[in-house]
């Protein structure tokens, strides 16, 4: 069965992170990985510092502004994706982009656009989604300059 927390369910859990890390409590295995995410961006501190707030704009359009819990959400899913190598060869594509940009984080956000791109095209064709073309993106990234 797949997993599919709702929004107010994504938004409790980085707050909850986000809470616990300040306080310095143990953290689970998942938000550790959520918690370095957080301190990659420090601009999300005041989203994440109140959950009430957090929860209770989960249907507002953020017009201009990123959505916070989407991009740790999706930062989390890159991580996951590359700790068991799913889709296959995603680990290799991330390490070479990675080592190409000197930087795990713009890494992150690169495979993010391509992960963003299949989910978009899956969802407007009615079809699942093509883990060899997020592949094939990814690694084009990878080797071009």
């Amino acid at each position: 069965m797949l997993f599919q927390p709702s929004q107010a369910d994504v938004r409790q859990f980085f707050c909850t992170v986000y809470a616990k890390a300040k306080a310095g409590q143990t953290l689970e295995a998942i938000e550790t990985i959520a918690s370095l995410w957080i301190d990659e961006h420090p601009e999300y501190q005041n989203e994440l510092a109140d959950v009430d707030t957090a929860i209770a704009s989960v249907n507002q359009s953020a017009n201009d502004s990123s959505n916070p819990f989407l991009h740790l959400s999706m930062h989390l899913s890159v991580s996951e994706q590359c700790s068991i190598d799913q889709p296959r060869g995603i680990r290799q594509a991330v390490e070479l982009l990675t080592y190409r940009r000197n930087s795990l984080h713009l890494a992150h956000h690169e495979v993010m656009e391509c992960l963003g791109q299949m989910i978009w095209e899956s969802q407007r064709s009615g079809q699942a989604p093509d883990g060899a073309a997020y592949i094939a993106s990814v690694q084009r990234h990878a080797t071009r300059d």
